[in-house]
């Protein structure tokens, strides 16, 4: 031990701890010490040492505090640009962690930590002092060979990981360079090493077809294959309806009744049934009764569990239950007998439901149509589609009547009505997409999702007053913060928005998205005011829906794809069977906790995965569209750079290097591009005319430039040539 480091540490520790003290940053601490230039490689590490050792801790503003700070933990997530925020189970806001103060964690890993901020402060900022546990084992990426050596590094798809994986001789598995590859890390690395790892999986050449959507399947950790005593479960499960299944059934087989779904859909979950009872309507939604196939604890139930909920991708659909069960028996097909779980409301002329019942039902649908069919009959009239199914369309017409009559009543109570156009992908045999496009709500889907927001609404409602353990849907109320960000912004378009001393009703942002609409900031403000927005999730209490301005909610419409929704149908079940002792009480009690958390973070993990395969196919649509020209909206503006959206919902980057015509700078509070010489100003919401310049399918990021006016014919006559 150096006797003499030992001295001076002590004398820094007691000047520290000394009472008059007043916390100083380095330079300060340096010249109240006389520390010369040479002696302050010394300081630095005896301050390190004194913070590891918790006697003292640096806060935000870079000074340092006698006592030791208090130790934390949490779960880091980390951001591509290299900082990151650590995320603590009942704190309200994510504490920021900057690149320096990492302290080497990945994303996803178990973190101790420390803020450094002042507890006053709004915003607070930490450093993490030791990793407890690590999440990443595996990484996916593009194997890139060492030219003349026998080494070389996996590129990590994922942009949070921010260095490459040395692979040292020997441990490629005979990857060469263009493999797309899995990983397994063998070492975590440090500040002057990388992480290391050995490659346990070729994926495929990255351009084969179909390694790209694997590379995403795998890199988020997807299960493909269902284990063989799961399959064959579900194939002795699969057995068609027999009378001893509809015993005890209410039997509801000759109502008329239909699916309505899209083209291409084969997992046909939920039906419908309207009809007339005076100035009533009776209005019956039947779910498929899943739980009579996957009983609960059996190797089914255990892999649905584990998966969450199913993967729809661009090329593929990764199912939580095997396709004998989500295809087959547990499908709601036309003109076969199914198990239903059915909630039957009657609801009066202004949208309120009156009376209900959910029952166990026995039903037999009429029909598979689909949401275009249906569209064509309700809103185009469409002779051809009326006369074919002309014994369907007084329930059509009835069934758009009510629909009007719930989806007013939702406006009127201040539900927000975030529409947003999906995108709809259209790909060849090979997985190359054909066309992008916005997918189209119309008359069709905008019933099913008014008729099966009414169900989980009824369902919620039933079940928190019979006080029964339940799964809810939840939405808390935005951050105070966030919402007087969003109105303060909201003022450079000349509108505004009530915000109360201590909350903000869901119909003020109603409101305001019904202010926008069909203006050319429409899609930015409406963005803006969803990402003031909290995440949805399950949880066991119910906390009410904030979004849709509902207090009940939860999942019930779903149970092939979700597995809150098969869960809730157990509980129901138990309770209509007269099973909800108080033995089943304590154990729903037990386990809801940990299987909403679960399903939480299985949804967040498929919305993920689902959002990247659509960014690669962007990416690779445009990358045969390049010097093509299009038009766009800014939908934001950064100090790198200009965000536009196409209106096929495209989304790609005019970089500020890329701006030639002058310098521009970013003008935070007015959200505009300001050209230093000519003036010129680029601001949220403006249409602008953007040539394609570059692409880059392994960080799936498209490049544009600003294009000349002249452009402008040759740019709208290419996205009318496309929507064709």
């Amino acid at each position: 031990m150096d006797k003499a480091f030992e001295k001076r540490k002590k004398v820094v520790y007691d000047l520290i701890c000394d009472s008059l003290y007043i916390p100083m940053k380095f330079k300060e601490l340096a010249m109240l010490l006389q520390v010369s230039r040479e002696e302050r490689d010394d300081l630095r590490r005896i301050l390190e040492e004194l913070e590891e050792e918790g006697k003292i801790y640096l806060t935000k503003k870079g000074k340092y505090c006698k006592g030791e700070a208090e130790r934390l933990t949490g779960i880091y997530r980390a951001n591509a640009r290299g900082f990151g925020f650590v995320v603590t189970e009942g704190e309200d806001s994510d504490v920021f962690i900057g690149e320096e103060y990492t302290g080497g964690a990945f994303d996803g890993d178990t973190v101790e930590y420390v803020i450094t901020g002042a507890p006053k402060e709004r915003s607070r900022e930490g450093k993490i002092t030791r990793i407890i546990s690590r999440a990443l084992r595996k990484v996916v990426g593009l194997y890139e060979a060492k030219p003349g050596k026998d080494y070389g590094f996996v590129r990590p798809d994922n942009q949070k990981i921010q260095k490459d994986i040395f692979i040292p001789a020997g441990k490629s598995n005979g990857a060469v360079n263009g493999h797309k590859v899995v990983a397994e890390l063998t070492s975590y690395g440090d500040d002057s090493h990388k992480p290391e790892g050995k490659i346990t999986e070729i994926i495929g050449h990255i351009n084969d077809p179909g390694t790209d959507i694997m590379s995403i399947v795998k890199g988020y950790d997807l299960p493909v294959e269902f284990p063989e005593k799961v399959m064959n479960q579900a194939q002795r499960a699969a057995k068609a309806v027999s009378g001893a299944d509809m015993a005890g059934r209410k039997d509801i087989r000759s109502w008329l009744m239909v699916t309505i779904d899209g083209e291409e859909a084969k997992d046909l979950d939920d039906a419908v049934s309207v009809l007339r009872d005076g100035e009533n309507y009776i209005l019956g939604v039947h779910i498929a009764d899943v739980t009579n196939y996957v009983q609960e604890n059996s190797a089914l139930d255990r892999e649905a569990l584990e998966r969450g909920t199913s993967v729809y991708l661009a090329d593929r659909v990764i199912p939580m239950l095997p396709h004998a069960l989500s295809n087959g028996i547990c499908s709601l097909n036309a003109g076969e007998d199914r198990l239903a779980l059915s909630c039957i409301m009657t609801v009066n002329r202004k949208g309120c439901v009156i009376d209900h019942e959910i029952a166990e039902t026995v039903i037999h649908v009429d029909q598979r149509m689909s949401y275009t069919s249906v569209n064509k009959i309700l809103s185009d009239r469409d002779e051809a589609e009326i006369k074919k199914y002309k014994d369907f369309v007084p329930m059509f017409e009835l069934m758009l009547e009510l629909s009007g009559i719930l989806r007013g009543r939702r406006r009127q109570r201040g539900s927000i009505d975030f529409d947003f156009p999906e995108t709809k992908l259209e790909l060849d045999e090979q997985g190359r997409p054909l066309s992008i496009k916005p997918y189209e709500r119309n008359a069709a889907t905008k019933l099913i999702e008014d008729f099966m927001l009414l169900a989980n609404e009824t369902v919620a409602e039933d079940y928190y007053w019979q006080e029964l353990p339940f799964v809810y849907r939840t939405h808390e109320a935005p951050d105070d913060e966030k919402i007087r960000a969003l109105a303060t912004f909201i003022n450079n378009f000349g509108y505004s928005m009530h915000v109360g001393a201590n909350e903000i009703r869901p119909k003020e942002v109603q409101k305001l998205l019904g202010k926008v609409e069909g203006t050319p900031e429409e899609a930015l403000i409406g963005r803006l005011a969803l990402r003031s927005m909290k995440q949805a999730k399950y949880m066991p209490e119910n906390m009410g829906h904030f979004g849709l301005a509902a207090n009940y909610y939860t999942h019930f419409t779903s149970p092939i794809r979700r597995y809150p929704d098969l869960q809730i149908h157990r509980i129901i079940k138990d309770n209509l069977r007269g099973r909800m002792n108080e033995a089943k009480r304590e154990h729903y009690h037990a386990i809801l906790p940990e299987v909403t958390k679960h399903a939480s973070e299985m949804e967040r993990r498929a919305d993920e995965a689902e959002r990247e395969t659509v960014k690669l196919k962007k990416v690779e649509y445009m990358q045969e569209r390049l010097g093509e020209t299009f038009t766009g909206v800014i939908s934001s503006i950064t100090k790198w750079g200009m965000y536009v959206e196409l209106e096929n919902t495209v989304e790609g980057l005019v970089h500020v290097v890329n701006m030639a015509d002058d310098h521009y700078d970013y003008v935070q509070e007015r959200h505009e591009m300001t050209g230093i010489h000519t003036g010129k100003s680029y601001k949220l919401g403006q249409r602008v005319m953007v040539r394609v310049i570059g692409t880059d399918r392994l960080l799936r990021t498209i490049d544009f430039e600003i294009a000349d006016e002249g452009d402008e014919r040759n740019g709208k006559d290419k996205w009318e040539t496309d929507c064709q």
